[in-house]
């Protein structure tokens, strides 16, 4: 398995190949199925799969502004391969790109260059100039350029999931709601960075303070059970602990930046600054408060702590 950074990187001679492709931001279970469909195809004409994903999203490069992110590239990427991909292309979206036409997206990307046996796609999947192609049109140059196409209807369990709804979820703070949708928990990663330090010294809590990979999608501000690890499991150490997630401004102390800080559980012999770490939501504890007293917030953080060891000990 391996990782292409844009078509340039994919092997001279490379042979016919079934390919996915979306932005697949999220990797939620529609992606999965998307995927899924495409595996079988392959197995039955004894072909790789490619998923070919886009990066930055199409939003940011046509409209400025792009979605908050659920899966940053390297994630997205490590996902795709869990589940099912051979080759994961990431292909730079830009404005030359977004001004092919839809046959000569076709043309330059999956006939050309990945060789396409088969297409499999969402069945809202679109593209060209103007996204003027949808899947009846890429049906149509299949037929000419020899290869077949699926497009997926992205249900899992008769439910309609798509990365938007996931995004809505969170941001309301349903992450036992997002992580059905998604087949697993939300998660951020970031390096952990010095905070005001009011956890260990202060509170008796102490946290990492996670800098974010940029636009990531946090869920609504308030308090998780999770998990915290390292997205590289160190060898020999342990490298995942049940953790309290706080989520927002800190109002007791009167914040104004937006924090995410994580609180392994019964933990406060962890050295973790400068380490690039994974904060995994699992259940909404409560929403963000204003204590009167630094002693209301420690015996409320001490509910939410034991609340957070009882729905990840079930």
């Amino acid at each position: 398995m391996g990782r292409w950074d844009g078509l340039g990187d994919v092997p001279p001679g490379w042979g016919r190949s079934v390919v996915a492709i979306g932005v697949f931001d999220g990797v939620h279970r529609g992606h999965q199925a998307i995927i899924a469909t495409a595996a079988g195809r392959a197995r039955a004409l004894d072909l790789p799969v490619v998923v070919v994903t886009f990066d930055p999203h199409p939003e940011e490069v046509l409209r400025g502004v792009a979605p908050a992110v659920l899966t940053p590239v390297e994630r997205r990427v490590g996902l795709l391969e869990e589940y099912g991909a051979d080759e994961v292309c990431v292909l730079p979206f830009t404005r030359d790109l977004s001004a092919l036409s839809a046959e000569e997206f076709v043309q330059s990307v999956l006939v050309d260059r990945l060789r396409s046996a088969a297409v499999v796609v969402g069945e809202d999947f679109r593209f060209g100039h103007r996204a003027a192609g949808d899947v009846a049109a890429l049906t149509e140059l299949g037929h000419k350029y020899d290869f077949s196409v699926d497009g997926v209807r992205l249900v899992a369990d008769g439910d309609t999931i798509t990365s938007t709804r996931v995004r809505a979820l969170l941001a309301d703070g349903a992450v036992a709601e997002a992580a059905a949708l998604l087949g697993r928990p939300h998660r951020v990663e970031g390096e952990v960075v010095h905070g005001a330090a009011r956890g260990r010294e202060l509170l008796g809590f102490p946290t990492a303070n996670m800098n974010l990979t940029p636009n990531a999608a946090v869920p609504g501000d308030g308090v998780y059970a999770g998990w915290l690890s390292h997205t590289v499991p160190v060898q020999g150490q342990e490298s995942r602990w049940p953790a309290a997630i706080s989520v927002g401004t800190n109002p007791t102390f009167d914040g104004a930046e937006r924090t995410v800080e994580a609180y392994a559980l019964d933990r406060d012999d962890l050295e973790l600054y400068g380490a690039h770490m994974a904060v995994d939501f699992t259940a909404h504890i409560r929403g963000q408060e204003r204590f009167d007293s630094i002693d209301e917030l420690i015996v409320a953080m001490r509910r939410d702590v034991d609340r957070c060891r009882e729905v990840l000990s079930d």
